[in-house]
């Protein structure tokens, strides 16, 4: 599992955390992402609490927690996990799996003197702004604790992603993001990864933040991946008829495939621990 240092680049740029209404949709239909969401690679969670400094039972903030996907495979591990969530319908169903959570935007979120082993956040820090919320955690880190913000990244093979492109192209022709053949893959993510890399060393409070790369891969089957799609971030914003005819071309090029697929994922993990004051 190679170790990546991150290139950096200006934060510059569209700034995915002004995007508000969509950082703030994906409780519309809650259950429905925490059925079809991925999970993360269990060697990704065994490294990040390895590398932080906690005592027997962790303690972990998880920002944006959504409905607990990261949050459960934490406590599984033998982490004591409190969420911070903007959505409160997110909150509402994490809660009821047992987990406490704060409802507030992360940047103005308070500690209140609480201290933490680690500060994570699944699929959520684009949604943060850098500086501001690298600034909030080392706040809520102990000494020598460690933020790590990761993303899943999805690529399909050659073959089953330009069938997809072909459905983007034919029913949105203005959302040339799907257009190009394949999914947004790491080159699309990459911005992000420095954006985050890049606030973490303006908040002044860190060590040189990393990459850390796992390759894993998931079959879904035609049903499991069309429960997917409209969790993605953008198709909240599809007028449902639009949607609806995505989703069964969607449907329809997975029918040609057989009736599953093979999604490729790659894992990335910026972090870095917290040296400075703050």
């Amino acid at each position: 599992m190679p170790t990546i240092q991150p290139e950096r680049v200006p934060l510059s740029g569209p700034e995915p955390h002004r995007a508000r209404q969509w950082a703030e949709s994906f409780g519309s239909d809650a259950e429905r992402y925490d059925r079809a969401r991925p999970r993360y690679p269990q060697a990704l969670v065994d490294r990040i609490i390895a590398a932080s400094p906690g005592p027997d039972v962790p303690d972990v903030l998880d920002v944006g927690i959504g409905t607990g996907i990261a949050a459960r495979q934490f406590q599984a591990a033998g982490c004591r996990v409190l969420g911070v969530e903007v959505d409160a319908r997110m909150a509402d169903l994490v809660r009821r799996g047992g987990f406490e959570v704060e409802v507030a935007a992360f940047e103005a979120w308070d500690p209140a003197g609480r201290a933490f082993d680690a500060v994570i956040s699944g699929q959520t820090w684009h949604w943060v702004d850098p500086v501001a919320g690298a600034a909030k955690a080392a706040q809520a880190l102990r000494p020598g604790g460690r933020l790590a913000v990761f993303w899943n990244v999805g690529q399909p093979s050659p073959d089953v992603g330009e069938a997809f492109s072909a459905v983007y192209r034919e029913v949105m022709p203005d959302l040339a993001y799907y257009h190009r053949g394949q999914m947004p893959g790491l080159d699309a993510y990459s911005t992000g990864f420095t954006r985050a890399a890049d606030g973490i060393r303006e908040a002044g409070a860190f060590g040189d933040p990393e990459q850390w790369r796992f390759d894993w891969e998931r079959s879904y089957t035609r049903d499991e991946w069309l429960d997917q799609v409209p969790t993605f971030g953008d198709h909240s914003q599809f007028r449902p008829a639009k949607l609806a005819e995505v989703l069964a071309g969607i449907g329809a090029a997975i029918d040609a495939t057989g009736g599953s697929f093979t999604m490729r994922y790659t894992a990335v993990v910026v972090t870095a621990a917290r040296t400075g004051p703050v």
